[in-house]
């Protein structure tokens, strides 16, 4: 609920409080002949103080108190609901000690308060049943302000617990997939780059030069075990460390020049504080554009542009490949993955072949909504 809301109601609360003791001190039920006006500003004060019974729950059962008092000693013998309602928030909200140091000084007071105004004798004043009456609205005011005290503790125990549960299984699930991943892939990515980097010494060695191809497989086989790596660690890993991110793009496109291709990046925009997830979509959306380009459109540009905005990242990569506007690109696991990996973000990503011929990838990663 809002702060506003919060705000409207307790004012509705003192206000209505405020009414329903005035109504009873004007009606004159109860009323010493001739009670001043200082009881019945007492009466609204004790009323009004109501509304700040959340934000200083203590404050307000010593205000309502002392009022009670006051207005009983002038005259008007009206029952202290203001100060019930304050003993039921302080006890909500844990100041127990402070409501019964409160409530034994209040039924101590209220009897020689009553015996002032003149409206009881002695007698009448220390009564047995008027005490038992005000001890047991005493008690049943603090009984529901403790009760609601404790189910709010409860539920707010059982919400931690459920967390907390969550949390460890999600954690649970990372490490199954950390090592599912580790024995299935690890093995065969080295595999593949010990054999690439054999090749490659070997034709050194005897002098020859190395295929394009073989030194690509090579290249591919560290990154790839760089990366995979990378991942392993941040599924064992809550905080997610920051290994790949926009400031890496850069190192993306001297591989993409050193395959042949004339790739250029444009920032634009004041970089802020840029969140991880948002970081690392960026990279991947780059790194997965540049991917496809290299293997499917037959390119010999791409233009990469970043644009920091205040609410978002905005990535663009152009092409001049074989794409034409009136060719239909089937989706791959790439473009795929890159869609999944920006609307879980909460952004938009859209691909597709441009008028002028090639291929455009437009990602918008929000900041705001991912901090």
């Amino acid at each position: 609920m809002s702060s506003a809301r919060i705000g409207v109601r307790d004012w509705s609360l003192a206000a209505g409080v405020v009414v329903v003791l005035l109504a009873i001190g004007l009606s004159g039920q109860g009323s010493a002949p001739g009670s001043g006006t200082v009881g019945y500003v007492l009466l609204a004060v004790g009323g009004l103080a109501l509304a700040w019974h959340r934000r200083g729950p203590v404050p307000v059962l010593v205000v309502t108190g002392l009022c009670a008092v006051g207005y009983q000693a002038a005259g008007l013998d009206v029952f202290a609901v203001a100060y019930l309602i304050a003993v039921y928030s302080a006890m909500r909200t844990g100041h127990r000690g402070a409501t019964v140091v409160m409530s034994v000084l209040m039924l101590a007071a209220l009897p020689l308060a009553a015996m002032a105004s003149g409206l009881h004798g002695t007698a009448e004043a220390f009564a047995q049943a008027r005490g038992v009456l005000e001890l047991a609205w005493l008690i049943a005011a603090a009984a529901a302000g403790e009760a609601l005290r404790q189910a709010e503790h409860r539920a707010d125990e059982a919400e931690r617990t459920r967390e907390e549960s969550a949390l460890r299984r999600a954690g649970e699930e990372r490490l199954h997939i950390a090592r599912e991943l580790h024995d299935s892939l690890t093995h065969q990515i080295s595999v593949i780059k010990l054999q690439a980097e054999v090749a490659v010494h070997l034709a050194t060695k005897r002098g020859e030069p190395a295929p394009e191809a073989l030194l690509a497989i090579r290249d591919a086989g560290r990154d790839a075990a760089r990366e995979l790596r990378a991942t392993l660690e941040a599924l064992r890993d809550d905080g997610q460390p920051r290994e790949y991110g926009i400031d890496q793009v850069p190192e993306l496109l001297r591989r993409a020049q050193a395959s042949g291709l004339d790739a250029t990046l444009t920032v634009e925009g004041d970089r802020s504080a840029v969140p991880v997830a948002v970081d690392r979509a960026a990279y991947r959306v780059v790194q997965e554009s540049l991917t496809n380009i290299a293997r499917h459109a037959r390119a010999a540009t791409a233009t990469v542009r970043i644009d920091y905005r205040p609410d978002a990242v905005a990535i663009r990569i152009d092409d001049d490949g074989k794409a034409t506007p009136t060719s239909v690109p089937v989706p791959g696991v790439g473009l795929l993955g890159m869609r999944e990996r920006v609307t879980a973000l909460g952004g938009r990503l859209r691909a597709e072949p441009r008028r002028e011929g090639g291929f455009t990838v437009h990602a918008e990663l929000p900041v705001e909504r991912t901090a």
